[in-house]
């Protein structure tokens, strides 16, 4: 099982593009999924470059409604015509940075027709890769809500990222851990999934969003993954490339940067 970066906010090889967003290409045995599109279509040209077909792709699992992770959805629907596209019920409910910048995702019924599924429980896309749609709450000081807000009946009240999922990928008697901004805590999702695969951890890829955590909040999540003991640690996105290079020296486990265009094998 492969994992590539198809966007994100950093690169380092000729030919490809970096954007603020997140879009990663998993390749199984017999499916092709694609887990978030970035800000804009940009991830699409990167696919290419890397030998990877769009239109190949049989499934789109979206991890939240933030612009930055789902702002390739339409123009990814108009180059591909097959994929199904996975979200939890709140991945329309408006976002805002405050109360003034839009930063949500709208909906376009005549674009996504029959191909939007709504996720309400654990569900199995393909072999041994599972969408975990709900993240328990076991460290309350393990969030990132700050200055975010959702429109309900007209009124603006702070997001609680209902609409938060991830993907768990199980392979060789470990589980995996594909994340996308983690607003409800990497540690708390790292939580929710070993209570219910009961299995050791091999890989947690994904955003963290540490670039702004506090002190304490850094110190509790290094303590969570010593004790946790993870075998490898790719960090990306909102985590924050001084985040990353305090955990690359912080952390017992092996920990790298998930630039565009790396290629992550499962084992």
């Amino acid at each position: 099982m492969k994992i590539s970066t198809l966007i994100e906010n950093l690169v380092n090889k000729k030919g490809l593009s970096a954007e603020n967003g997140l879009a990663l290409y998993i390749e199984t045995g017999n499916k092709k999924i694609l887990f978030d599109t970035g800000q804009t279509g940009l991830f699409m040209k990167n696919a290419k470059v890397l030998g990877i077909s769009i239109e190949d792709i049989d499934i789109l699992v979206l991890s939240h409604g933030h612009y930055d992770h789902t702002g390739g959805l339409y123009p990814f629907l108009a180059k591909n015509n097959k994929a199904q596209v996975y979200a939890k019920r709140q991945i329309f409910t408006p976002k805002y940075s405050g109360n003034k910048r839009f930063t949500g995702t709208i909906f376009h019924n005549e674009l996504l027709g029959d191909r939007l599924h709504y996720v309400d429980s654990i569900i199995e896309i393909a072999e041994n890769v599972f969408i975990m749609p709900e993240i328990g709450v076991y460290d309350k000081n393990d969030f990132y809500f700050k200055n975010m807000n959702i429109k309900v009946n007209n009124e603006f009240v702070p997001d609680r990222f209902d609409d938060e999922l991830f993907l768990a990928i199980k392979e060789d008697g470990k589980i995996n851990i594909v994340t996308a901004c983690s607003h409800k805590g990497i540690t708390n999702i790292c939580t929710t999934t070993t209570n219910f695969f009961k299995l050791p951890v091999g890989l947690i890829l994904g955003g963290f969003h540490l670039k702004d955590c506090t002190i304490q909040q850094y110190v509790q999540i290094m303590y969570y993954f010593r004790i946790l003991q993870p075998e490898s640690i790719g960090v990306c996105h909102c985590t924050g490339i001084e985040k990353y290079a305090d955990m690359y020296h912080d952390c017992e486990s092996h920990v790298f940067y998930n630039y565009v265009g790396k290629e992550v094998t499962i084992r």
